[in-house]
């Protein structure tokens, strides 16, 4: 089967993967240590930072990921936008089909 925008994988982090995701959520939590109020939306000092916040996560941990690009519809190569354990999401680039770590596989049919 051939990717296409829009499907449903199941994406496994590797070391990079996760040291980046843990990375984005302990700067969210460093800022939120700094950060002055008041913090009110829409008000002079709002920052509209994005909040990273979730579960650690590992390599080898697997996730639901969304399609969301395809470089040549022969090969299995794509971007995915892959949803966490948290309120944010990770995007993996120039990934491909297989097994293990930084691979992409089709969900098991049920």
């Amino acid at each position: 089967m051939q990717p296409t925008i829009g499907r449903i994988v199941r994406y496994t982090l590797t070391e990079a993967d996760a040291d980046a995701i843990n990375r984005r959520r302990a700067d969210f939590e460093a800022f939120q240590r700094t950060i002055l109020p008041p913090r009110v939306s829409g008000t002079g000092g709002a920052t509209g930072h994005q909040a990273h916040v979730g579960n650690r996560a590992q390599a080898g941990q697997t996730y639901p990921a969304m399609v969301v690009r395809v470089f040549d519809p022969s090969a299995t190569t794509a971007n995915l936008q892959v949803s966490l354990d948290g309120n944010d999401t990770y995007w993996a680039t120039s990934r491909t089909e297989g097994d293990g770590e930084g691979h992409w596989v089709w969900p098991p049919r049920v």
